[in-house]
């Protein structure tokens, strides 16, 4: 009875699947988008076409194709073509694939081609139980994940793949698909719903259709034709492609940082916004602002590094949300600040001498001469106090063995 109620289930569920699922291509001339990836001509549409995928991971973030790119292979493949959910699957689930696998290219010579949604989620024994099977041939992985592959999976595994990077799609990519959604439901959309459907859903192929879906069918209950109103009811709120935990939390901060460097406060606001909206922590944004006050400023304008140091008090004393106007307000001075980094030069010029030589004694004079006894050793003979003796701001500090080294160079005057 299960099986029959299986098929029965199974012929309904086109009915039933949200648009996104039914309109999922299983050929690569449907695909839309990823040009760099899977163009015409590239390497893995060729490797598609000639089904000879090698052990392979999609990485990119979430609609942006990797699911639907392992079901064109799966379509395209004369593999046998497995699925596991990183989410629930167990190493028992990996070994039972792994035997099916063996057996079939031991009594029919077919391959085997598992598709590993998730896998960042696969703990490293899970990730361990695959690579025999990788390594050796048996299996071609196929692993989709949102997450820095480079971060979440065994470096191990990670040389036995190719890694493919997936972007967001673009408007025009989300606007093709939204016109395939609106052929399917064989509903018309206005010139201006299209882009304003592509634009809300910042990125996502499933999250456009699943607006226009949602919209389509609020219209469909009032009787009335599609408007931006139905559509903005649908989207609600933009998410927020941020994820503070994971590679999002590197790439932002990056881009925050480096667009400070670039005296672009435009950008660096965007970024800090997009930081905190997403939830991350704003101590840790106070300490990079504070170690990019020295690093890119310095003493270019040092009182960079009092806004910076008074944005991280104030988050400590104030707290979010109203912690984030301070953490502007040193974003927005750091940005506009004139830019040297003579600071981290010099500190990282006399730490190579420190470690090529060694931590060298100080010179005599300048050792401690304060215990009884210093005097006997010769600690601090010949020091030339400077306030008492102009010529004390002519003598070389340094170790006799680096002498004539510098390592703050200022920069000119303008």
């Amino acid at each position: 009875m299960s099986d029959l109620f299986s098929d029965a289930a199974h012929e309904r569920m086109p009915e039933v699947a949200p648009l996104a699922l039914r309109l999922r291509p299983t050929r690569l001339d449907d695909f839309v988008g990823q040009e760099t990836v899977v163009g015409p001509g590239s390497a893995l549409a060729v490797a598609i076409a000639e089904d000879r995928v090698a052990s392979s991971i999609f990485y990119g973030p979430p609609g942006s194709g990797k699911t639907t790119l392992a079901r064109v292979i799966a379509h395209t493949t004369g593999s046998a073509f497995e699925e596991l959910s990183a989410v629930s699957a167990t190493v028992a689930d990996v070994r039972a694939v792994l035997a099916r696998a063996t057996e079939r290219l031991g009594t029919e010579g077919l391959r085997t081609i598992l598709f590993l949604d998730e896998i960042h989620r696969f703990n490293k024994a899970q990730q361990d139980a695959l690579l025999p099977a990788v390594e050796s041939g048996l299996i071609t992985l196929i692993g989709a994940t949102t997450e820095n592959p480079y971060f979440e999976v065994n470096s191990a595994l990670l040389s036995r793949t190719r890694i493919y990077e997936l972007e967001p799609l673009s408007e025009d990519d989300l606007a093709i698909i939204v016109h395939k959604g609106a052929a399917a439901l064989e509903t018309d959309l206005s010139r201006d719903l299209v882009p304003m459907i592509a634009r809300l859903a910042n990125g996502d192929a499933r999250t456009a259709l699943n607006v226009l879906e949602l919209a389509w069918q609020t219209a469909q209950a009032e009787g009335s034709a599609l408007t931006e109103a139905h559509v903005e009811d649908a989207a609600r709120k933009r998410p927020v492609v941020y994820d503070k935990d994971g590679d999002a939390h590197y790439d932002f901060i990056s881009a925050f940082i480096k667009s400070i460097r670039g005296s672009d406060p435009d950008a660096a606001l965007y970024y800090l916004a997009a930081m905190l909206e997403g939830g991350e922590d704003a101590r840790y944004i106070a300490r990079r602002l504070i170690v990019h006050a020295s690093e890119d400023i310095g003493m270019a304008d040092s009182n960079a590094l009092l806004v910076a140091v008074a944005a991280a008090q104030a988050v400590e004393h104030v707290g979010l949300p109203e912690a984030r106007l301070n953490l502007a307000h040193a974003t927005i001075y750091l940005a506009t600040a004139p830019k040297s980094n003579a600071v981290i030069t010099a500190i990282s010029a006399a730490g190579r001498d420190v470690r090529e030589h060694g931590a060298i004694r100080p010179p005599k004079p300048l050792r401690d001469a304060h215990y009884r006894g210093a005097k006997k050793l010769g600690h601090g003979e010949g020091y030339v106090y400077p306030h008492s003796d102009p010529r004390g701001f002519e003598v070389d500090y340094l170790p006799e063995e680096l002498q004539g080294r510098r390592y703050y160079d200022p920069e000119p005057e303008d």
